[in-house]
């Protein structure tokens, strides 16, 4: 499984204590989104090859050990992970970075651009990133 970090809220920005918690909890509960009752209960044990072996018709058999191949993580602020990336050193994960100068008073949680922009330059030198930028006209 391959878990998206950030859909619903931006956990990198405002949740990164919670979410490493969560690392060392081993599982994560998330509510349904249509139905809030429903509640999935998510393991993070990360995936791991255990055995692979080959048939005589060279056809590969992979046994995995665990439970999460990777991390999506979706931010526009990456800095309050930046420090902690070395406690996903078990998984693969890269991030979908959003880079835009909306105004304070739209985004009012955001650092000023150009903190954003080096907060990305430091990530990048981490993990993949990929970047969106929105340009906007007011």
């Amino acid at each position: 499984m391959i878990l998206s970090v950030s859909r619903r809220t931006d956990i990198p920005a405002f949740y990164s204590e919670w979410f490493f918690d969560r690392l060392n909890e081993g599982f994560v509960l998330v509510p349904n989104p249509i139905n809030p009752i429903k509640i999935a209960k998510i393991n993070l044990e990360p995936a791991k090859i255990k055995n692979i072996s080959t048939n005589l018709l060279l056809e590969k058999k992979i046994e995995m050990q665990g439970f999460l191949e990777g991390f999506v993580f979706w931010t526009k602020n990456p800095k309050p992970m930046l420090d902690k990336l070395d406690k996903l050193k078990d998984y693969k994960y890269y991030f979908l970075y959003t880079l835009n100068a909306y105004p304070k008073s739209i985004e009012v949680n955001l650092p000023p651009l150009n903190e954003r922009i080096e907060s990305f330059k430091e990530l990048s030198k981490h993990c993949p990133v990929i970047w969106r930028y929105d340009p906007i006209l007011i």
